[in-house]
């Protein structure tokens, strides 16, 4: 599940930079993906120290969409979206943590 929910972010987040296609966006597209493509050798070796400090990589994204949500009535939908996601895979990479601690 947090995997699919890394994809739909990374998603969201790059086809919005990509429309219209040109050199910039796809530059502009690979800067706000960074935060994303950090934690994913860890993530998907199922790495638990990936997946606390990769908890801190979700904070651009949910600041991103309340701002984009309240000032931009253009971008509410995308916005709307991306604050969904990016809280649902908060919430799996801390659902995930807490099922795998030691007892």
């Amino acid at each position: 599940m947090t995997l699919v929910l890394w994809c739909a972010l990374l998603s969201l987040v790059v086809l919005h930079q990509i429309v219209p296609p040109s050199i910039g966006a796809l530059l502009r597209a690979l800067l706000y993906s960074l935060p994303l493509l950090a934690p994913l050798y860890g993530l998907l070796r199922g790495d638990r120290y990936t997946y606390s400090w990769a908890t801190l990589c979700v904070l651009p994204y949910f600041i991103v969409g309340i701002t984009e949500a309240v000032a931009n009535p253009q971008l509410h939908t995308w916005a709307t979206a991306l604050l969904g996601v990016s809280l649902l895979w908060f919430f799996s990479l801390i659902g995930f943590l807490r099922a795998t601690r030691s007892r």
